[in-house]
């Protein structure tokens, strides 16, 4: 790494589980008008737990940063976890905090899960070691309902056009039903849901050249106008804003040709150098959950 780096996260319909190996990121609430931090607080952490949410975050790091970073489905988050997932939706947190034991008899906490994985010697090895881990972790936690599962699989299937009342009825639950499991084993209720992945989607859309209208008309936004509303509360900017930002940002580095953390879908703004700009390098595999290696 030649220098430190500043990247914009914006909402993703996944829990994030980063394993550090050594150095820290420093992970904040986007500031600005009518923004104080957005329910996270900066926080400096080596391993990182952040739930689903609604509002972007910024991640910096002084180009030094190593570690293997897991998209979780949220469902299988709450089995990993054992915890609620409505207590660390739009937070982000040491993952230790929550007191789970990601191998019982071999590894006690996420900190020494990741020690072990940093000090083996190839990332195949790594990647080899962290399926036993989620093998096993996932032994020890509560199952996620059948319900829910299918719910959210409807819901991510529809792009999040899916009516809330729709998805109870297909799984025979009533609506309050489906919000109280949402949260608990989602993290965010249905409708929070539903908007997190119309506006992932809609990022792809304009990504990909469609207009503004048609991508308000494809996604289920009523209009335009509502279109950017969302997009100004889950990005800190318009869609012209994140296209344009996304066209000028630095990301010619040695390395694989997008900062992303999803393949193919615009999730982040590596910002300006002016702003402390260096992010992580990812390559990228497949496997349990989405996992990227950051060298």
């Amino acid at each position: 790494m030649d220098g430190p780096r500043r990247r914009l996260e914006v909402p993703i319909g996944a829990v994030t589980l980063m394993l550090g190996f050594e150095r820290p990121v420093r992970i904040s609430g986007l500031e600005g008008p009518g923004r104080t931090g957005q329910g996270r607080p900066p926080v400096s952490l080596v391993s990182v737990l952040s739930g689903l949410g609604t509002t972007p975050v910024l991640g910096e790091h002084d180009g030094r940063l190593a570690g293997i970073e897991v998209l979780l489905s949220p469902w299988a988050a709450f089995t990993l976890f054992g915890t609620a997932l409505h207590e660390v939706a739009d937070l982000t947190l040491d993952p230790d905090a929550l007191g789970v034991r990601p191998g019982p008899g071999r590894w006690d906490s996420v900190a020494e899960l990741a020690a072990a994985l940093g000090a083996l010697p190839s990332w195949n090895a790594r990647f080899d070691l962290l399926d036993d881990a989620f093998a096993r972790w996932s032994e020890t936690g509560p199952p996620s309902s059948a319900r829910t599962v299918r719910a959210w699989g409807e819901l991510v299937r529809s792009r999040g056009t899916a009516p809330v009342r729709h998805l109870a009825d297909e799984v025979g639950w009533s609506v309050r039903q489906l919000e109280n499991r949402f949260r608990e084993q989602i993290g965010i209720g249905p409708k929070a849901a539903a908007r997190v992945l119309r506006l992932q989607r809609a990022r792809r859309m304009l990504a990909a050249g469609h207009t503004q209208a048609e991508t308000a008309a494809l996604c289920g936004f009523y209009d335009q106008a509502h279109l950017s509303g969302e997009f100004r509360a889950m990005t800190g900017c318009t869609p012209r804003q994140f296209a344009a930002a996304r066209q000028t940002s630095p990301v010619a580095w040695s390395g694989p040709p997008s900062a992303d953390r999803v393949d193919g879908e615009p999730t982040s703004l590596v910002l300006p150098a002016g702003s402390a700009a260096r992010s992580a390098i990812f390559s990228k595999t497949g496997g349990h959950g989405r996992r990227h290696a950051t060298p």
